[in-house]
Protein backbone atom coordinates (compact mmCIF):
# COMPACT_ATOMS: atom_id res chain seq x y z
CA UNK A 1 0.00 0.00 0.00
CA UNK A 2 2.83 2.40 0.86
CA UNK A 3 4.49 1.67 -2.48
CA UNK A 4 1.26 2.46 -4.31
CA UNK A 5 0.93 5.81 -2.52
CA UNK A 6 4.57 6.59 -3.25
CA UNK A 7 4.08 5.89 -6.96
CA UNK A 8 0.93 8.06 -7.04
CA UNK A 9 2.89 10.90 -5.45
CA UNK A 10 5.74 10.53 -7.91
CA UNK A 11 3.52 10.28 -10.97
CA UNK A 12 0.89 12.82 -9.89
CA UNK A 13 3.16 15.86 -10.05
CA UNK A 14 4.31 15.27 -13.66
CA UNK A 15 0.71 14.68 -14.72
CA UNK A 16 -0.43 17.98 -13.19
CA UNK A 17 2.47 19.86 -14.80
CA UNK A 18 1.75 18.25 -18.18
CA UNK A 19 -1.92 19.20 -18.06
CA UNK A 20 -1.04 22.77 -17.08
CA UNK A 21 1.43 23.11 -19.95
CA UNK A 22 -1.01 21.60 -22.46
CA UNK A 23 -3.69 24.11 -21.46
CA UNK A 24 -1.22 27.00 -21.84
CA UNK A 25 -0.05 25.76 -25.24
CA UNK A 26 -3.65 25.36 -26.40
CA UNK A 27 -4.41 29.00 -25.54
CA UNK A 28 -1.29 30.17 -27.38
CA UNK A 29 -2.25 28.11 -30.43
CA UNK A 30 -5.72 29.67 -30.43
CA UNK A 31 -4.18 33.15 -30.34
CA UNK A 32 -1.76 32.23 -33.12
CA UNK A 33 -4.60 30.90 -35.26
CA UNK A 34 -6.54 34.14 -34.83
CA UNK A 35 -3.46 36.19 -35.77
CA UNK A 36 -2.83 34.11 -38.88
CA UNK A 37 -6.47 34.44 -39.95
CA UNK A 38 -6.35 38.21 -39.45
CA UNK A 39 -3.12 38.43 -41.44
CA UNK A 40 -4.65 36.33 -44.20
CA UNK A 41 -7.65 38.67 -44.41
CA UNK A 42 -5.40 41.74 -44.56
CA UNK A 43 -3.23 40.22 -47.29
CA UNK A 44 -6.28 39.22 -49.36
CA UNK A 45 -7.58 42.81 -49.19
CA UNK A 46 -4.37 44.12 -50.75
Amino acid sequence: MAELLSQAGNVGFPIVVSIYLLVRVERKLDELTKAINALSRIISEL
